[in-house]
């Protein structure tokens, strides 16, 4: 076996752009020669070929440094295993975070998420060597559903993925109590069979939660069968009056408890099924729908033409159309269709059915334009919008998230109130649908333009309407209020008089 893999011959140089490779001389490299045996040195060469394939160039060259502090801290610390897995993760962590304070640097670092607020992360070496060791864990003889880390592809059912979003994981590792996060899996596995993925992620969450606060409160209690009602009535107390991150109580009560449930079923704790009351779930607050104002959407607009040429125009068409966003990345290639001569479109909805309306001229053409981009860099693909480093899915959420808030916070696009611009995407939704109340148009013609199968919101784009009205006629009055009282200024008693 060669030592040595130069990043000259990584997937993800042939992929890269000029510009990218004018940063890697032909000497860089990954030496495996550097780690002490062949045992460590095949999963590397694996684990780095495989990031090679997923990643961006510019990725594997912060990872081929990050790489050489490992080989130096294992060669440090006298390590000479033969895989990663023959110790422990928690191992591992002692033995890394011990090298790291010998040589005076942080074991936290300062990241940036997407919205530009500060959080504070792990050191970048052992968030790399977790991801090696996660690796590796996959490749074991045990059957999926026994790890504390689910691989998904490697599960034998088919489970519903989400196009948008690249979930490759499932972690139980964060469930402290052995039993409980045993009970979890096996309930989760029976959920992964008519659950959307995203339903799990938030179960998982629910139960992190709960298994935090027993291991604080609880420590003797390691399952499920030894939740109660009187533990339960606790710990909504809790929630409510000191949980931090809860941004949906009722969701992430409704999450545990059909977790709790299943977990009671399948093993045989009949109490789980009764554990909650109807009363335990808050009433459901209809949130506050916003939308963007008319200056919002110029200035925001205005900031597109920075996009590259593919990017802004999925953010027109998103627009245009009034999709979720999610439904604007599965655009299909054969969504364009004519009918009596009419541009029509079929939208391919991920959360409901799949419906048709009309479009105007100028929107056809610039989904075909969107279309001949694609068909020109990528060949024939499925969707319209597709990710680059795969052209079989469709453009990932976060690649556009990550876009458009790195241009709000370089151009410092601000709303009417002077915060910066988020990523609402839902927002153009909104406007969309208050623009077609504002056409005058009936509820079921607007249900279909939304593609929803019921009129049932409707309602709320019409009362959002109408407060925009409300709003614009008082600004206008407190205005005209502001222009008399400035005429009458040194009126006094003559005014008084008349």
């Amino acid at each position: 076996m060669d030592e040595k893999l130069y990043l000259i011959d990584l997937d993800c140089y042939a992929r890269a752009e000029e510009n990218q490779k004018k940063r890697v001389k032909e000497s860089h490299c990954f030496d495996f020669g550097l780690l002490p045996t062949k045992g460590l040195q095949k999963e590397f060469r694996s684990f780095v070929e495989n990031r090679s394939r997923q990643c961006a160039l510019a990725t594997m060259i912060q990872e081929r440094v990050l790489y050489q502090r490992f080989c130096r801290m294992v060669k440090d610390k006298h390590i000479r295993a033969e895989r990663l897995q023959e110790l422990e993760w928690e191992q591992w962590l002692l033995k890394i975070r011990s090298w790291i304070l010998e040589h005076g640097q942080k074991l936290t670092m300062q990241g940036i998420n997407v919205y530009g607020k500060e959080k504070t992360v792990p050191s970048s070496l052992i968030t790399y060597v977790r991801k090696a060791y996660q690796f590796t864990e996959a490749k074991e003889e045990r059957d999926e559903i026994e790890k504390d880390i689910w691989k998904l592809e490697n599960l034998d059912i088919a489970y519903k993925k989400n196009p948008i979003k690249n979930v490759q994981t499932l972690n139980f590792t964060v469930i402290i109590q052995d039993d409980l996060r045993e009970e979890t899996k096996k309930a989760v596995y029976e959920h992964l069979h008519h659950e959307a993925i995203a339903t799990i992620i938030k179960e998982l969450t629910a139960i992190r939660r709960l298994s935090r606060y027993l291991k604080e409160t609880y420590p003797q209690i390691h399952s499920a069968e030894e939740l109660n009602r009187e533990l339960l009535e606790e710990y909504l107390t809790y929630l409510v009056t000191e949980a931090e991150g809860v941004n949906n109580y009722r969701m992430d009560l409704t999450r545990l408890r059909g977790l709790l449930e299943t977990i009671g079923k399948l093993y045989r704790y009949p109490h789980l099924e009764i554990l909650f009351l109807a009363s335990d779930l808050p009433r459901q607050v209809q949130p506050k729908l916003k939308s963007y104002s008319d200056s919002e959407l110029i200035r925001f607009n205005a900031a597109l033409a920075e996009l590259d040429e593919q990017m802004e125009r999925l953010m027109v068409i998103h627009q245009m159309l009034g999709t979720r966003i999610s439904d604007t990345l599965t655009l299909q290639t054969d969504c364009l269709y004519r009918q009596d001569g009419h541009p029509m479109i079929q939208i391919r909805q991920m959360k409901t059915t799949t419906f048709v309306k009309p479009i105007s001229a100028e929107l056809e053409l610039l989904i075909e334009k969107a279309i001949e981009y694609s068909k020109k860099r990528y060949g024939d693909t499925v969707y319209i919008f597709v990710d680059e480093k795969n052209s079989k899915r469709p453009m990932q959420y976060n690649t556009v998230q990550n876009k458009v808030m790195d241009l709000i916070q370089k151009k410092d696009l601000r709303d009417d109130h002077g915060e910066l611009f988020g990523f609402g995407t839902h927002m153009f939704r909104h406007v969309y649908g208050i623009r077609l109340t504002e056409l005058h148009l009936d509820d079921w013609t607007i249900a279909k333009l939304l593609g929803h199968t019921s009129v049932k919101n409707v309602k709320f784009y019409r009362k959002m309407s109408l407060q925009i009205i409300a709003d614009e006629t008082r600004e206008i009055r407190a205005e005209m209020s502001r222009m008399i009282r400035a005429n009458l200024a040194g009126w006094g008693k003559e005014y008084e008089q008349i």
